[in-house]
């Protein structure tokens, strides 16, 4: 029995391997397959190298002449260029409109003569305080009013050389001092008591212009007396300078 299977199982794969011998040495003769799906792009390939620098062509002309290119940007400003030469005068304008008056101006010194002058009084009976400044309130000549009621100082308006004098009638001590700017010219003392007295004294000097000339009394030795009559300081310019 097993020897005829044995038989029949090695006829059957002899036949086998015929058949496919056969199908690979024949020619197919079925229908071509439907193409593929196209397949992802690819990724770009890296730079080349760089190239020869080309030749400059010829320069380009249109329309029978060269032709500019597009305007660029403004550059930044350059630094100041040297001066130049100065040009020709021009010719003088037309007169320009008539301007205001000015202010009067002092008084001329060329065919004018020059003038200072005053002369002011007060009564002796009206004493004045202790180490201050005398004011003659009466006035008998005053000129340009150089000479100032409310403060007693005589304010020199011409420069030159004057001349200064003080005059007091009263029957008791007296020491008057004169001053200019605060120093000392000369001091009128008389200490004698009891008996009417008149006592006067003068003084040159040289002024010049806004320098001031007063009087002042001498701590308690200064206008003292009864009422017997009274007080002058007089001053006028001699001599212009």
């Amino acid at each position: 029995m097993l020897p005829h299977f044995s038989l029949v199982m090695g006829a059957l794969l002899s036949l086998a391997v015929s058949q496919l011998v056969a199908l690979e040495t024949c020619q197919a003769t079925g229908m071509p397959g439907i193409p593929g799906m196209p397949g992802l792009p690819g990724k770009d390939g890296r730079d080349g190298e760089k190239g020869v620098k080309g030749e400059t062509g010829a320069q380009w002309r249109g329309g029978g002449g060269q032709q500019n290119g597009e305007k660029g940007e403004p550059g930044t400003m350059g630094f100041p260029g040297k001066r130049g030469q100065s040009g020709e005068s021009g010719k003088p304008g037309a007169p320009g409109f008539e301007g205001p008056p000015g202010e009067p101006g002092e008084h001329g010194t060329v065919g004018v003569q020059q003038r200072a002058a005053f002369s002011v009084a007060r009564g002796t009976n009206d004493f004045p305080e202790r180490n201050s400044v005398i004011r003659f309130t009466t006035v008998i000549t005053n000129i340009n009013n150089d000479y100032d009621t409310g403060t007693g100082h005589f304010r020199c308006r011409v420069p030159g050389t004057y001349y200064f004098v003080f005059h007091a009638s009263l029957e008791d001590r007296l020491c008057v001092l004169m001053k200019l700017d605060g120093k000392l010219l000369l001091p009128f003392c008389d200490l004698r008591r009891g008996k009417r007295q008149v006592t006067s004294g003068g003084l040159t000097v040289y002024l010049s212009r806004d320098q001031e000339v007063w009087l002042e009394t001498k701590d308690y030795r200064g206008m003292r007396g009864k009422p017997s009559g009274y007080s002058i300081f007089s001053g006028f310019l001699l001599r212009p300078h």
